[in-house]
Order: C-alpha cells, then sequence, then structure tokens
C-alpha cells in the first residue's frame, strides 16, 4: 500500500542577499512551494526573486528575526517546512535525505541539521561552530518560534525531534564588513532583548564576557586551528559581545532620560 507523499514548502527571510540567495534557491527547487519573505531589499534581491517562476515573493518590515520568521511560517500551506537562512546550501545528498525523510511517515515533528561553516569558499572546520546545529526541518503543526527570543529564535516543539546525518552549507563569511555588520546587529538586538528581560548593563561583565567569547572561540573551540579565517571570526564574534553591552548602556540611559523627563 502506497503512503502520500508530504508536500514540502521551503521559506527563507531575505535582506539585500543577492549572490547568494540565487544559490540557495537552486537548492530547494525540489520543494513543492517556496516563500521568500523579504524586508525591502535594495540590492536587486527583491527583483531577481519577483521574476523566479518557482519563487512566492512577500515584502514584509522586519522588526525582529522571530516576528519576521513567524510572519513566514504563516505563509506555508503545507504541513512540513524546511526554513533555511539565504546563504546556506542544500547539497543533493542532503536533499536525497530530505525526501527519504519525508516519505518515512516519520512521526518525529523536528530535525536538527548540522552546519559546515564557510569562511568565503573554504571551509570553517572550528572556532566554535564545529558542533552547531539548528532546527530547519518541522511539522508547522508541531512548532513556533519562541517569544522569549528575538535573535538566534528558537523553536518550541511539541513532539520528538531528530537529527539528520548530511550537513547544511553555510557561506557565513562574505567579507569583513558584512560580517562585522552582522554580528553588531545581532548585538544590539540581544541588548533590547536583554534590555526587556531587565539585565542590568555591567562594565565587568562586559569586558569579562567580550574576553570569554574570543578566549572560548579560538582557544578552547580551537579557532587557532582556523588560522588567520579562525582570528576574524572569533574577534568579529566577540565584538558582537562588546555591541550588545554597548547598546544596553545606550538603552538604559534613553530610558532613565524618559523618565525624568514625564516627571512632575
Amino acid at each position: 500500500m502506497s503512503t502520500k507523499k508530504e508536500k514540502l514548502t521551503a521559506l527563507i527571510i531575505t535582506y539585500n542577499e543577492i549572490g547568494y540567495i540565487e544559490k540557495c534557491v537552486d537548492s530547494i527547487s525540489f520543494a513543492d512551494e517556496i516563500i521568500v519573505v523579504d524586508s525591502f531589499s535594495t540590492d536587486g534581491t527583491y527583483e531577481f526573486l519577483k521574476n523566479h517562476a518557482k519563487v512566492k515573493v512577500i515584502q514584509n518590515p522586519f522588526e525582529n528575526f522571530t516576528a519576521q520568521k513567524s510572519f513566514a511560517l504563516k505563509q506555508a500551506k503545507n504541513d512540513w517546512v524546511l526554513f533555511l537562512d539565504a546563504d546556506e546550501i542544500v547539497t543533493r545528498t542532503l536533499q536525497q535525505e530530505i525526501e527519504e525523510t519525508l516519505a518515512s511517515n516519520t512521526t518525529i515533528s523536528a530535525f536538527w541539521f548540522y552546519r559546515q561553516f564557510m569562511f568565503k569558499n573554504e571551509k570553517l572546520n572550528f572556532s566554535g561552530w564545529q558542533t552547531d546545529k539548528n532546527y530547519r526541518l518541522f511539522r508547522k503543526s508541531k512548532a513556533k518560534f519562541s517569544d522569549c527570543k528575538i535573535v538566534h529564535e528558537t523553536l518550541d516543539v511539541d513532539g520528538t525531534s531528530g537529527i539528520l546525518r548530511e550537513k547544511l552549507i553555510h557561506y557565513c563569511y562574505k567579507n569583513y564588513e558584512d560580517y562585522k555588520d552582522k554580528m553588531c546587529k545581532y548585538g544590539r538586538l540581544k541588548a533590547v532583548e536583554s534590555f526587556y528581560k531587565e539585565k542590568k548593563y555591567s562594565y565587568v561583565m562586559m569586558v569579562l564576557k567580550t574576553g570569554w567569547k574570543f578566549f572560548n572561540h579560538y582557544i578552547l573551540r580551537l579557532g587557532i586551528l582556523d588560522g588567520k579565517k579562525g582570528f576574524i571570526i572569533c574577534y568579529l564574534n566577540s565584538l558582537g559581545v562588546l555591541e550588545r553591552y554597548k547598546e544596553l548602556k545606550s538603552l538604559e540611559q534613553k530610558n532613565e532620560l524618559a523618565y525624568y523627563l514625564v516627571m512632575p
């Protein structure tokens, strides 16, 4: 007795991803539906997607990563969802594993993917990313993005989780300025998250956590073995922590100023 083929929706959120989104979309052409939510790109990303025969593109203002991904998830027609970043690539072997998983009538609700990080076109083997994994394939009816985080979003899963063997390719580092901007943006969003959780700025903690981030990734997580590219990645990752504390201090100062301005 043959089982009904499970249909798959691939989802991506974008902002100025031309040069990467093309490869990403090509790698998921096997999906039954491809939906991209773009936050008003200015580099031709939206125009490329609009003219792509297999892609449905929707523009939506960016508030934070969790809100944008939750919006995208609501657009999916199918229960099974493959959620990618615009700089990620599904290999042929990973595609085969995804298709075999969907055809197996699995009772698992969500699957983790390990990722192979790329520094431009070179593999990044250490630098803290060697054990990185994320939920990428899951049932829409069994998962939602947690409201507790607005960056490095977390998926709340109702049911069991599994791990796929094949790795997702992640082109995390395009160039120095792009990665620096990305880490600083993440840092500022983390500051907003910390502010609303009533975490307080501390100069001592800023120095300690920034230094620990670099030491942990470069020495303990063997970034030193990635050579120059390892040093750059570990430095910029620690810069993101520094940016978080600087932004948290700024938010606290603005809040205090607003308080005094409204006092009778």
